[in-house]
């Protein structure tokens, strides 16, 4: 599988990727980070408590790196929670809307992981 047939499977955007990381090389070192970043665990674990000051730091940190790799789908999920919980902002979503947009998010972010894996495995 090439870099383009990958980012095709995860629904990235390879253009996007190829503005910043100049080389397959760097678009796939750089992609497959995404299997062991931290902040997508610490979004799991603040989704559980509610916590507003982690749910907006670790959501705020995805958007980042996604939108780095070309992942701008799962980038503008994360958008949205970083959005809702910024500091000083009002709150326009309820729990049970919050929770159902972040299951959305983490399923996406899990098959993203999943088609990493195999890219991986079939090297």
């Amino acid at each position: 599988m090439t870099i383009p047939e990958l980012y095709a499977a995860i629904d990235g955007s390879y253009e996007s990727v190829k503005r910043i990381l100049p080389t397959d090389a760097l678009v796939e070192k750089f992609v497959l980070r995404i299997i062991d970043e931290k902040s997508f665990e610490r979004l799991k674990n603040a989704k559980d408590s509610h916590d507003p000051k982690e749910l907006f730091e670790a959501a705020h940190a995805i958007k980042g790196i996604c939108a780095n790799v070309g992942l701008d789908k799962l980038s503008a999920q994360a958008s949205v929670v970083a959005e809702e919980f910024r500091p000083q902002k009002e709150r326009t979503m309820s729990d049970a809307e919050l929770d159902a947009h972040l299951d959305q998010f983490f399923q996406k972010y899990e098959a993203t992981v999943a088609t990493l894996r195999d890219y991986i495995a079939a090297k």
